[in-house]
C-alpha cells in the first residue's frame, strides 16, 4: 500500500496504484503525488490579491450552492444510481468550498438550502447549466490569478467540473 496526496485538496488515499481521479475534489491525477512529493496549494503562505479573492469569494457562493442544489437533486431522484451520483457531486461541490476556505483562511459560511426540480431530465439540464457556468467563470479566473497556487487551484476545478458535465451528459 502507498500514500499518495492530491495537491488541491490535500487530502490523502491510500491504494496500491495512485487513482486516476482525486476521489475527494475531483482533481485530475497529475495532481496527485506520493506524500513525500506532494505540496496541497492550501498550505502555501502566500499574500492572495485582492482580484483573487473576490474571484474565490465568489467561488465558495457558486461552490455551496451547488452543494445544496446536488442535495435536493438526490432528494428528488427515484433510482438508486441517480441519487448516489448526485450525493457524490455534492460532495465534491463541498470539498471545492472547503479549499476555498483554507486558501482565504475563512469559516465555511453557512449552506442554505437550495430548489430543484422534481423530474430527473430537468435537473440533469440544470446540472449542465451549472457546470458550464463554473466552467466558463473557473477558465476567467485561472486566467486573472497572478498567484501560481490559485491558478492551479482554479484550473483543476475547471477540468473537475468538465467531468461533471460528461457524466451528466451520459444520462441525457
Amino acid at each position: 500500500m502507498k500514500l499518495y496526496i492530491c495537491e488541491i485538496c490535500g487530502d490523502a488515499y491510500i491504494g496500491e496504484e495512485k487513482p486516476t481521479d482525486c476521489p475527494f475534489c475531483g482533481a485530475r491525477g497529475n495532481f496527485i503525488k506520493s506524500a513525500n512529493e506532494a505540496e496541497p496549494i492550501a498550505e502555501i503562505k502566500a499574500e492572495i490579491s485582492e482580484l483573487s479573492k473576490n474571484n474565490l469569494l465568489e467561488t465558495l457562493g457558486l461552490e455551496t450552492k451547488a452543494n445544496a442544489t446536488y442535495l435536493c437533486m438526490a432528494g428528488q431522484a427515484k433510482d438508486y444510481q441517480i441519487i448516489k451520483m448526485y450525493k457524490r457531486l455534492a460532495r465534491v461541490e463541498l470539498e471545492h468550498a472547503i479549499i476555498v476556505t483554507k486558501l482565504l483562511k475563512i469559516a465555511m459560511p453557512e449552506i442554505k438550502l437550495e430548489e430543484c426540480f422534481g423530474e430527473d431530465i430537468k435537473n440533469f439540464k440544470k446540472t449542465i447549466e451549472l457546470e458550464d457556468h463554473a466552467v466558463e467563470l473557473y477558465k476567467k479566473f485561472a486566467k486573472e490569478a497572478q498567484e501560481t497556487h490559485v491558478r492551479k487551484f482554479f484550473g483543476a476545478i475547471m477540468q473537475a467540473e468538465a467531468g461533471h458535465i460528461e457524466l451528466i451528459r451520459n444520462y441525457l
